[in-house]
């Protein structure tokens, strides 16, 4: 397993939400996952990374605040396979029966992580993949600028009931 982390949320061509994963390692040029999640999910994961809280607990704060209450904690999170372009994760967390391991998304997962501060794991398997050279040759930064700013504009305007079951 590689240590990543969140590098940042993008919008695809077609207005698809992307978490982008990369190695701590930082080596240029750097490999990113990316990870096609939901709306609900990026908006989730923005306002966790970005330090910013909700103005209503979101399902993601509502799992943190259930495991807090049952005295049980996040260890980890891993991003173990993909199997025809879908991912899949475990997260590990420690209750007092001990360690257990829940397959979940990696959105859900990385959401959680986000809000607990836990370490972002993904399988070498998935970065050989997965993972995509980001050349700086071939990347444009006006793009990518353009893109975040179209992903925080989204944030900005997003309102809490949508995310309501």
């Amino acid at each position: 397993m590689v240590p990543v982390r969140v590098l940042g949320l993008a919008v695809d061509a077609v207005g698809q939400p992307v978490v982008l994963l990369t190695p701590l390692d930082g080596d240029a040029p750097r490999t990113v996952v990316p990870i096609w999640v939901g709306t609900q999910e990026a908006a989730s994961i923005g306002i966790a990374v970005s330090g910013e809280a909700p103005p209503r607990p979101l399902s993601h704060d509502l799992m943190r605040r259930l495991l807090d209450a049952v005295g049980a904690s996040v260890d980890r999170v891993d991003v173990t396979r993909i199997e025809e372009g879908t991912f899949y994760a475990a997260l590990t967390i420690t209750t007092a029966a001990g360690p257990l391991a829940l397959d979940c998304r990696p959105s859900d997962a990385i959401a959680l992580a986000a809000r607990v501060g836990a370490p972002l794991f993904v399988a070498e398997a998935v970065l050989e993949v997965a993972g995509v050279l980001e050349d700086d040759e071939d990347v444009d930064p006006a793009d990518s600028e353009d893109k975040v700013a179209e992903f925080r504009r989204f944030l900005d305007e997003v309102d809490p009931e949508d995310f309501q079951g």
